[in-house]
């Protein structure tokens, strides 16, 4: 991870990791959760939202001359980005039965180098800042595609992944743990956290480029990712106007699967409300926010604001 990408609101202090700090003010309740509730798939929540896009798609035909790489995913990825900078929670993560707030915001997005049964598949891991506006996500997210998109090239997490399998069966089941337990401390070396694409603010698969219905993903219990966005296809559906007349419209269906513990479903549901908000009107994310939540729930004074 680029330096520039890293969030420095905090400085280090002991209990905090490398790749986020300790939330300390929380609810009683939310201090014990993580120790009943210990893994991931004990607390995925489920949600789903469809999203009129007809308005989205005029948007993207306005602005292909200025930036001619658009697409529906650049929109949504960057309405997530302006979500998490205006509800910090969601960028949450719970390890070994404490919370802590991650000090950036990373997406792993898995690509295929060619559109086949056979074709080569990757995963890619953009950083961005709260502050990136639709502009700036479309670039990273370019750049980080042109360095993976070239068939039989190897990145980082393909190399690892290519060690890893070479391994005996018995060798990678103490490599594993060693991993995972590495990972609970906060001790891992940097390069495989860097290169695992399970280490991340959000995972987002947009199935609906390859004609698929969105789905429901479950979460990983390796890595600290603890939501996990799916876009479906685009469908024409029908529905009343205020006049009372029918009319159809295209969308697409977001699924997320989201960790319970890292706040509550007010909050989630809040937060849905706001990410609607903004993919009503994408102009807004032409424009970087005109301030950025900070999570306070670390509890402690804030520097570089």
């Amino acid at each position: 991870m680029d330096k520039t990408n890293k969030l420095n609101y905090y400085k280090w202090h002991l209990g905090d990791r490398y790749d986020g700090w300790r939330v300390r003010k929380v609810d009683a309740v939310f201090s014990v959760i993580p120790y009943f509730l210990r893994t991931r798939m004990d607390a995925q929540n489920y949600f789903e939202e469809r999203v009129p896009i007809d308005h989205i798609e005029q948007f993207i035909k306005e602005h292909k001359q200025d930036i001619p790489e658009l697409s529906i995913m650049h929109v949504v990825m960057a309405a997530l980005v302006r979500l998490v900078s205006q509800r910090p929670h969601l960028n949450r993560f719970v390890m070994w039965n404490k919370i802590f707030a991650r000090n950036h915001v990373s997406f792993s997005i898995a690509v295929k180098r060619t559109l086949s049964d056979n074709g080569e598949e990757t995963l890619i891991k953009p950083y961005f800042m709260p502050t990136d506006t639709l502009q700036d996500i479309v670039r990273k997210t370019k750049q980080e595609q042109e360095k993976n998109q070239k068939v039989g090239q190897q990145n980082a997490s393909d190399t690892i992944s290519r060690i890893l399998g070479l391994l005996p069966d018995f060798a990678m089941r103490v490599v594993v743990w060693v991993l995972l337990w590495l990972d609970k401390v906060g001790l891992m070396p940097r390069f495989i956290e860097q290169a695992s694409p399970w280490h991340c603010s959000i995972f987002l698969t947009n199935i609906g480029s390859i004609g698929v219905e969105s789905i429901y993903h479950h979460l990983y219990e390796f890595g600290n990712c603890s939501m996990f966005v799916a876009m479906g296809k685009k469908s024409r559906r029908h529905a009343f106007n205020k006049s009372g007349d029918l009319t159809a419209y295209k969308s697409i269906l977001l699924k997320f699967v989201m960790d319970e513990r890292i706040c509550d479903g007010f909050y989630y549901a809040s937060s849905m409300r706001v990410l609607n908000k903004i993919l009503s009107d994408p102009a807004v994310l032409l424009q970087a926010p005109e301030k950025v939540i900070i999570d306070e729930g670390v509890g402690r004074k804030r520097i570089d604001l």
